[in-house]
């Protein structure tokens, strides 16, 4: 439990107008989506490096070996509001309590904000691979004018409950493209392990799950995809054209070799960008801004891209 003396950046005053207004003025929230300041979702030099802060609402709370790190809301509003305060930060990608939370904080404007899609699959339970669509769904998206759409696919050759999940996404890729939201689409080939669902890291199981993901919908418009930084990518992005953002996992003990892997992975043709939660926002060090910085000047580094476009 992180107490109110840890934290560095939100004071206790701006929580307490946040319950109050949660409390007595639950419209303002509508408001404040409805007058949020927008910005295209790719900048200048097509990248695009978004905080990721959707584990909580499927009871992934842990972090290295403190499983319940991320149940504090304060402490984790507190590192999202610092790390989205920082240059190059471009936008946050959650569920609605969060994304709500945050923009009650004011700390949405000029961002792009991503809106979290099926959280049914919760973490250790006998139906995670029947992962429902319990979060937004895209005509929510567009009613708080949200900037993205993303789902997790994660498909279990051996459970009965990823076709649900399949199809589920693939509806969700329909009505984004008729509703001109750009969707991302987190796929893996996983399967039943002693502690849990795992998910295949192989470069042919990625790519395996990249050829089905890309494939559902009945258009391609407006999907993306979001893919885990393995061995062999060069095989992985060479099995998509479709604009690619890597996420960044569990949490490592060797920062620098991460930063190394993600550096490498971004110089790949289709990749986009990052898409980081607990690595960033839980760093082993504690130092939310020097994590957040490290990553943003990997995305942004480097000569303006071109958009890729004939």
């Amino acid at each position: 439990m992180h107490s109110e003396t840890t934290r560095r950046y939100l004071d206790d005053e701006r929580f307490a107008r946040l319950r109050d207004r949660r409390a007595s003025d639950p419209a303002s929230i509508a408001e404040l989506h409805a007058t949020r300041t927008r910005r295209p979702v790719l900048g200048d030099n097509g990248r695009l490096f978004i905080i990721a802060a959707d584990h909580p609402a499927r009871g992934a709370l842990g972090i290295g070996d403190d499983p319940m790190a991320m149940a504090d809301r304060y402490d984790l509003l507190d590192r999202l509001a610092l790390a989205l305060s920082r240059p190059g930060v471009d936008g946050v990608l959650a569920t609605p309590d969060i994304i709500d939370d945050l923009a009650l904080l004011g700390a949405l404007d000029g961002k792009v904000v991503a809106g979290s899609m099926n959280r049914g699959g919760l973490r250790g339970s006998s139906f995670e691979m029947d992962d429902r669509f319990t979060g937004y769904d895209i005509d929510g998206i567009v009613r708080d004018r949200l900037d993205f759409a993303k789902v997790l696919l994660r498909i279990n050759l051996h459970d009965a409950g990823s076709i649900t999940t399949i199809e589920a996404c693939s509806a969700a890729v329909t009505a984004a493209a008729a509703a001109g939201v750009p969707i991302m689409l987190e796929p893996f080939m996983s399967e039943h392990g002693p502690a849990g669902v795992v998910n295949n890291l192989s470069a042919d199981a990625v790519a395996t799950s990249v050829a089905i993901a890309s494939g559902l919908g009945t258009s391609s418009a407006y999907t993306w995809l979001k893919l885990p930084v393995v061995d062999e990518m060069e095989r992985v992005m060479a099995a998509t054209t479709l604009p690619t953002l890597l996420l960044g996992g569990e949490r490592s003990g060797d920062p620098e070799a991460t930063y190394a892997s993600w550096q490498r992975a971004l110089a790949l043709p289709g990749v986009r960008g990052l898409v980081v939660g607990r690595t960033l926002v839980y760093p082993p060090d504690g130092d939310v801004a020097r994590a957040v910085d490290t990553a943003a000047a990997l995305v942004h580094a480097g000569p303006t891209r071109p958009k890729e476009h004939p």
